[in-house]
């Protein structure tokens, strides 16, 4: 049987960033929140603003994407007695000021955020707060007016889940890779990261554990396709506005992937024909360098008789302590 455990490890240190890129990051970010600190101080209006970095970059998820060009969410806090008399537009006029010739493009007022644009590199999203004490923040959300969130509590949350290994969080970054290679449409980075929390199998293989991910994740959708925010807002379905065509593409790229690594995993299944299944679905990043791997032939007699928990399943080597 092929283990592709170690291509997996391989894979994630391709699609992952390296400290040096994350330092990068970080003194950029930093030049950013210094700017806007030097625009309210100059404006001397009352407010003071406070920075909290947010996302997959402070999860630890975040992944090279094949365009080159990532993003970073660094939200902007604003802590006051009451809530604001200027509005939601008047706070993204603000920021946009204060950021606008930072770089050479010109900023970008969305919704959610203002996003200042590092053509080529990465784009940096500055959603903004007010916070007072005790209560949950609100966002500036310039069609919903302020609404509750709280990213800072998802970050939280997303940690309580993850494991000491970090397979949780590799899985992740799996997932991205994948949606990133695919050229349909699948669920944002957000909505990969709470399916995979909430479905995770963990195993001493990544390989085995992306697979049992897979089909956990599939049986949750097919039961009911919902994906709830785990944290305020915690009604929030973010699948609710998925098309007919998108969740009909989504599920049936499930069920693909699915098939490709049951064919993975399975004893008939060579190392060069398994790593090949994986990808069909990540691409030439994922790495098939055989020499790494011990022969066919001289593979354990015991893998053939450990199974999944999972039936019909393809046979894989028992986790220690009775855990497939």
């Amino acid at each position: 049987m092929a283990d592709c455990h170690a291509s997996f490890l391989s894979f994630n240190t391709v699609i992952a960033l390296d400290s040096t890129r994350k330092g990068q990051l970080r003194k950029s970010r930093n030049a950013v929140r210094e700017r806007i600190r030097r625009f309210f101080r100059e404006k001397k209006n009352g407010f003071f603003p406070k920075f909290h970095g947010q996302g997959s970059f402070m999860m630890n998820t975040i992944i090279y994407p094949l365009d080159g060009e990532f993003d970073v969410d660094d939200g902007i806090y604003f802590l006051v007695d009451r809530k604001p008399t200027y509005s939601v537009s008047t706070f993204h006029d603000w920021i946009y000021t204060a950021v606008d010739g930072h770089t050479q493009q010109k900023p970008v007022d969305k919704q959610t955020c203002v996003r200042l644009v590092y053509a080529g590199q990465y784009h940096l999203d500055l959603p903004i707060y007010y916070v007072i004490e005790g209560q949950c923040p609100r966002l500036a959300h310039k069609s919903k007016g302020w609404i509750d969130s709280d990213p800072r509590d998802f970050i939280k949350w997303f940690n309580e889940q993850t494991d000491e290994d970090g397979q949780l969080k590799r899985i992740v970054r799996h997932l991205k890779a994948w949606s990133d290679y695919r050229s349909g449409e699948l669920p944002s980075g957000l909505i990969f990261t709470i399916l995979a929390a909430n479905n995770i199998s963990f195993h001493d293989r990544d390989d085995v554990a992306f697979y049992q991910t897979l089909v956990n994740i599939k049986n949750s959708l097919d039961k009911n396709f919902v994906c709830y925010r785990p944290t305020t807002p915690t009604d929030e379905d973010l699948l609710v506005n998925y098309s007919k065509t998108n969740k009909d593409y989504f599920l049936g790229q499930l069920d693909s992937f699915i098939a490709s690594a049951e064919k993975a995993l399975s004893d008939k299944t060579n190392q060069k024909d398994a790593c090949k299944a994986w990808q069909r679905h990540f691409g030439d990043r994922f790495p098939c360098d055989l020499s790494q791997f011990t022969s066919d032939s001289l593979l354990e007699p015991a893998f053939a008789a450990a199974a999944l928990t999972f039936p019909n399943r393809p046979v894989v080597p028992k986790k220690p302590g009775g855990f497939a």
